[in-house]
């Protein structure tokens, strides 16, 4: 069976209620379809125009009625606001997989008059109100997706050709009250979420809009080798350096055992010194294979570039004190001492497979947005990988 993409797109409402979280676990758990790619665009004008222009469809399965509300909102909602100018948000998932478009709209639903079922995306998030004549007096789709492999293709052909100058890390497209600085913090959504298909992206997604930041990035991302070397570089000495203690009890006790006598704590000390820095490089090519797939030391150089095998999620909120709050909701780096209610505690099983990384410091957070890139039009790449260069 062949294999094809689809897409959905998180509506500008749905983002504003922090409804994200609850969708991409639908999306990821309930079809089993790869999540292959993901970007933040901010429509143009003219993007929302052709993009509301290719919505009726003869292979839509839904009234007439609905087509023109969908095309409607296209145009009302995700073109910039009339009253200010302001881009709105919204948040394009592609997924791959045979019988892609169809697994998708299984799980995002159809409108239909007096449906008041909780199955669908569209039945808990969005809404189709009538009044007692049977007129129109709200609509919220919550998610855009395609009816049909057909259309599937037109419509990310042409997302993929504004990806560049309407999508990215988006600028200028909150407004903050005058006593906010707004500060941004690079989240990464580590490999262990991504095992098999599961909610569990989405519900650490969920987690974070506690803090009542905003997405204004995002990318799927296979960490390389050397990108996993540079983004965990500050942490090697300190993993040759404070591991020494533990290391030389450890040492000292397996070896009293081994050999029946009691050692000195000289030798301890001196079991520290030499056999620490070689445990805390271990961890490190550790760290590095369980982001990347492999370690510095299984890896020819000349390969340390490439993409990795391990997928992550690369998230960029921005809002007011963002470092601190994303932080104190993810919780230490050790889940047996995250608090209940945090990231670490409820999905988190060590230190290293602990569910997401934050930023802990403006610096670091420019340092690690340098090494993930979530700007990169990756959405782009997987696009014309699949029907060819766009243009």
């Amino acid at each position: 069976m062949s294999t094809e993409l689809t897409y959905a797109i998180i509506t500008p409402y749905s983002l504003l209620k922090s409804r994200t979280g609850g969708i991409l676990s639908r999306l990821i758990a309930r079809t089993g379809l790869d999540f292959v790619a993901a970007r933040m665009f901010a429509p143009s004008p003219a993007l929302a125009e052709e993009y509301a222009a290719q919505i009726p469809s003869p292979e839509d399965p839904q009234e007439p009625l609905i087509q023109q509300l969908l095309q409607q909102y296209v145009r009302t909602h995700l073109a910039p606001d009339a009253r200010t100018g302001r881009r709105r948000r919204v948040m394009m998932l592609v997924f791959q997989g045979p019988e892609a478009t169809r697994k998708l709209s299984e799980v995002v639903g159809y409108f239909q008059r007096n449906r008041y079922a909780g199955q669908t995306i569209r039945d808990t998030y969005g809404d189709l109100v009538l009044d007692d004549a049977g007129e129109v007096r709200y609509f919220e789709p919550a998610v855009l997706a395609p009816v049909s492999p057909r259309q599937a293709e037109a419509h990310l052909k042409l997302w993929a050709r504004y990806s560049d100058t309407d999508g990215g890390l988006l600028e200028n497209v909150i407004e903050y009250p005058p006593d906010q600085t707004p500060e941004r913090t690079l989240v990464l959504l580590k490999p262990d979420n991504f095992r098999f298909p599961t909610g569990r992206p989405g519900n650490v997604i969920d987690f974070f809009s506690r803090t009542g930041l905003y997405i204004v990035a995002i990318k799927v991302h296979r960490m390389s080798v050397a990108e996993a070397v540079e983004f965990y570089g500050p942490v090697r000495e300190v993993l040759r350096t404070k591991l020494k203690g533990m290391v030389g009890a450890r040492a000292r006790a397996a070896l009293e055992k081994e050999l029946g006598f009691p050692l000195p704590q000289e030798t301890e000390n001196s079991l520290g010194e030499l056999l620490g820095p070689l445990f805390g490089d271990n961890q490190f090519e550790n760290i590095v294979r369980f982001m990347s797939g492999r370690a510095p030391s299984e890896c020819p150089r000349d390969q340390w570039n490439e993409p990795g095998t391990e997928k992550c999620i690369a998230l960029v909120y921005e809002g007011h004190q963002a470092i601190a709050k994303i932080r104190d909701v993810l919780g230490p780096t050790d889940p047996s001492k995250a608090p209940p209610g945090s990231i670490r505690r409820e999905f988190g099983s060590n230190v290293m497979v602990n569910a997401a990384h934050a930023s802990d410091s403006p610096e670091n957070a420019q340092r690690e947005m340098r090494i993930v890139r979530p700007e990169e039009n990756r959405f782009r790449q997987v696009i014309e990988q699949a029907y060819g260069p766009v243009v």
